[in-house]
């Protein structure tokens, strides 16, 4: 007798969707005032602190942030980013951790000058014309400036994925992570200003860059609201920017 195989059911398992991974967002925060910012070029000189009006802004700033769920605060390795990022930091029970790649530009010989008579020179049309190309004498190139400070970001969204962090650091460094992000040539980075206490947003996921706020001094709700939608690109979004302006704002 032969008996007739009947064919298993095969019962396939549901495939799991896997959730897509979360973004980080990136809270750029430029130092509050010092006593030097505006006539002279500060960079990386040692003894320059918040000035009363400076501690004043890190204190408005701290609390604007204070109901923001931060989970870490970085800072370059200088006074007055680090006494801006304790103002931030104090609310949220968090360490400031020293970030050296997002240090001030290394301007070398031009550290300490005034903006006033940096501007009569040749390589100031450099900076301000084709930046990609200006090198500081006995200093770094603000292409290096570039590179290292993307490179120090990128580390921190990784060890902070899907996490809210701020990371408190200078002008120039600010302004040349915002062109990388967004695509914007180097030689660009100039038609952005970074004011003094400003909070610049990033929303950074595999998927790209969304810039949410852009020199931002208002309110900061767009780090309470939802995150993209799930497969979304990067979004197309710059608000409270300035007007292109070729001033340079590299007082620190």
């Amino acid at each position: 007798m032969v008996t007739k195989k009947v064919p298993r059911k095969v019962t396939k398992k549901a495939k799991t969707k896997a959730k897509p991974p979360s973004a980080t967002k990136l809270v750029l925060v430029r130092h509050a005032v010092t006593e030097q910012t505006g006539p002279m070029l500060t960079g990386r000189a040692p003894g320059v602190d918040l000035s009363d009006d400076g501690r004043r802004q890190a204190k408005a700033l701290g609390e604007r942030l204070a109901e923001i769920p931060v989970a870490a605060v970085y800072a370059s390795p200088i006074e007055r980013t680090a006494q801006t990022a304790e103002a931030i930091a104090t609310h949220h029970g968090v360490d400031v951790s020293e970030l050296p790649g997002v240090i001030e530009a290394d301007y070398g010989e031009w550290t300490g000058g005034k903006l006033a008579d940096l501007a009569k020179t040749e390589l100031w049309k450099t900076v301000q014309r084709a930046p990609s190309r200006a090198r500081f004498p006995g200093g770094e190139s603000l292409a290096e400036m570039q590179g290292r400070m993307v490179t120090a970001l990128e580390a921190v969204v990784a060890d902070h994925a899907g996490e809210i962090v701020v990371v408190v650091s200078h002008a120039d460094p600010i302004k040349a992570a915002i062109a990388h992000f967004t695509g914007l040539h180097l030689d660009l980075f100039q038609r952005l200003v970074v004011s003094p206490a400003s909070v610049t947003i990033f929303d950074l996921s595999p998927y790209g860059a969304a810039l949410v706020k852009c020199n931002d001094t208002g309110d900061l709700d767009e780090l309470q609201r939802s995150e993209r939608p799930e497969g979304s690109g990067p979004a197309n979004l710059v608000e409270d920017g300035p007007a292109p302006s070729e001033r340079s704002n590299r007082d620190g």
